[in-house]
């Protein structure tokens, strides 16, 4: 009865594999049979090495979707004989950890077999279901293989990733996809070989960019567009062509977490293109963020801070026209106010720039820090009170506008710091137009004593 009821349950699996999505069924059960990651798995890489050897270590996969993490760990552990217990932390909790080190232990002694832990989604263990698989993959209980789309340095606790090697998985290429996409058309049993269908250039093209590296997104689109594509003759096969595939895509897979690595590296772009003075490549980061869904003021407030921090006074009105587009994104709204910072990119990309203001502001704040005990000159102090004055606040005090030229030799730092100099203009747009007029004021003071000029 007991084996009745395996053969049943045996052919139920069979039968609902069959109708798995087709990523599933072609995926890869053998080393042979993996694509991409050469970088790893290539003659003499770390990966394999290991698959070589046989010897277990605790990994963690980081990669994005779609690009192999889940299909090593069955290779992983079919190569190296090892017990797979798989995992994913989206409903993992603490108490399905410690049921993974009961069956750990379990095989250990029935059979002698070290297990390997997959944890899918590692990120998302909180920071105590992390530290309850500690101590397992400290002692050698289990042997760790976690996945991840998320930059481990921000999600996984130091001592866990301290006793694991973080691998880096990249998008696959697009002779990796054009593989996959031909295996899956030829195979007549796990794959779509059947249906006798072909991709026109223009629509493997379309899918292979659209794909963002992703093999999932690649071969559930192409299931899509064969399975819903009817013969063009009697069994004269399916042709796919480019409105079929974009039908069936809908839109193009783009990778982006507001809140991880990669709305870090698409604001740094951003931020790097305008520094460089390059308005095509600004605009294209712009237009990346917006189409991803971040959030419109946030990369208005951003494009504010770089009109100052380079740009500056070598062209302030950047600042007004940064501060102009933030208010004009929040009277408009999307679409129509994404216009405005898209002017305001190209605005500060071709301005000239000047980092003075940022590098000048900057060491003042560590001098303020170091000295903020030093007490402000009498005569620059107000002198509110009859007392006050009497002290000698505000006396000697010179007011520049009594002056015809509206300034006047005199000093305002504490007397410590007189002669301190944070400030250095470039000689680039609006700021280089007053730089010679402050030096000229430096070295009068200079000349009559006030100071000694000390660059910081």
């Amino acid at each position: 009865m007991v084996q009745q009821l395996n053969l049943f349950e045996q052919r139920s699996q069979e039968k609902l594999k069959e109708h798995a999505p087709l990523a599933e069924r072609m995926r890869p059960v053998a080393i042979d049979e993996f694509v991409g990651q050469t970088h790893l798995l290539g003659e003499g890489k770390i990966l394999h090495r290991l698959l070589r050897s046989g010897k277990l270590q605790s990994l963690i996969l980081w990669g994005p979707p779609g690009c192999g993490k889940t299909t090593l760990a069955g290779i992983i552990a079919k190569q190296t004989q090892t017990h797979l217990i798989s995992l994913s932390a989206v409903t993992a909790g603490t108490r399905e950890i410690r049921a993974a080190v009961e069956e750990a232990l379990a095989v250990w002694v029935r059979e002698k077999k070290h297990t390997l832990l997959f944890m899918d989604e590692i990120h998302r263990l909180n920071k105590a279901q992390q530290d309850t698989l500690l101590p397992h993959v400290e002692n050698g209980t289990l042997f760790l293989l976690g996945a991840t789309t998320e930059n481990p340095s921000f999600e996984i606790i130091r001592p866990l990733l301290s006793r694991a090697q973080v691998l880096v998985l990249e998008p696959l290429k697009e002779k990796d996809l054009k593989s996959l996409i031909q295996r899956s058309l030829q195979d007549t049993v796990k794959g779509l070989g059947k249906f006798s269908a072909t991709l026109t250039k223009e629509a493997e093209d379309y899918l292979l960019a659209a794909s963002g590296g992703d093999a999932r997104i690649v071969l559930n689109a192409l299931e899509t567009a064969v399975s819903t594509t009817a013969p063009t003759e009697a069994n004269s096969g399916r042709v796919i062509d480019l409105q079929t595939m974009q039908e069936s895509l809908l839109r193009k897979a783009i990778h982006y977490d507001k809140g991880g690595e990669e709305h870090f590296n698409l604001i740094s772009a951003l931020h790097k293109s305008i520094r460089g003075s390059d308005p095509d490549a600004g605009l294209y980061w712009l237009a990346r963020m917006l189409d991803a869904g971040e959030d419109p003021i946030y990369i208005a407030r951003r494009l504010v801070r770089m009109a100052s921090e380079d740009i500056g006074l070598a062209d302030p009105m950047a600042l007004v026209e940064a501060v102009a587009a933030l208010q004009s994104y929040q009277l408009l709204g999307t679409p129509e106010g994404e216009l405005a910072l898209a002017q305001v990119v190209v605005y500060l990309a071709l301005s000239p720039k000047s980092n003075t203001i940022y590098e000048a502001f900057g060491k003042a704040m560590e001098m303020a820090r170091k000295t903020g005990t030093y007490p402000v000159p009498l005569h620059i102090r107000n002198a509110p009170t009859t007392l006050l004055k009497e002290l000698g606040y505000g006396r000697e005090y010179r007011y520049p506008h009594d002056d015809p030229s509206g300034w006047i030799e005199e000093t305002y730092l504490p007397e410590n710091l007189t002669g301190t100099l944070f400030y250095h203009p470039t000689q680039r747009g609006w700021e280089g137009k007053w730089r010679q007029l402050l030096a000229r004021r430096r070295q009068l003071l200079e000349k009559r004593s006030k100071f000694q000029p000390r660059n910081i």
